[in-house]
């Protein structure tokens, strides 16, 4: 057997700490995104910790203040929590993003900010 660590981390990928995980029964999200080329998701912030590796592509995450960092094929990334942002698809293959949610039963993940235009 081979064991190769990915991530470990107390941060998402700005650098922000972490919050607390929900108080009581937990419940576990696993979700696989694809992002066809050009994609850009809307503007939106999860309220939850959550993770994943990225499995094909790049997908470059960018904040509503201008902040962007972009994950290639192979790279395991910490989603920022509470902040606005929206994931963008620049390249010209798919990206497949494999995520992972540590949440509550019945919590929303995910909260959308239609009030922030797209470009």
């Amino acid at each position: 057997m081979k064991s190769t660590e990915l991530l470990r981390a107390s941060q998402s990928w700005d650098g922000a700490s972490l919050p607390a995980y929900p108080a009581g029964q937990p419940e576990l999200i696993v979700k696989r995104l694809v992002f066809p080329a050009g994609a850009k998701t809307e503007w939106h912030h999860h309220t939850v910790i959550n993770y994943g590796i990225i499995q094909q592509g790049e997908l470059t995450i960018v904040c509503q203040d201008g902040a962007e960092h972009t994950f290639h094929a192979g790279e395991a990334m910490v989603e920022v929590i509470g902040t606005v942002h929206r994931g963008e698809n620049r390249g010209s293959e798919p990206v497949i993003l494999d995520m992972f949610y540590a949440s509550s039963p019945g919590a929303e993940i995910t909260i959308p900010h239609p009030e922030f235009p797209s470009l």
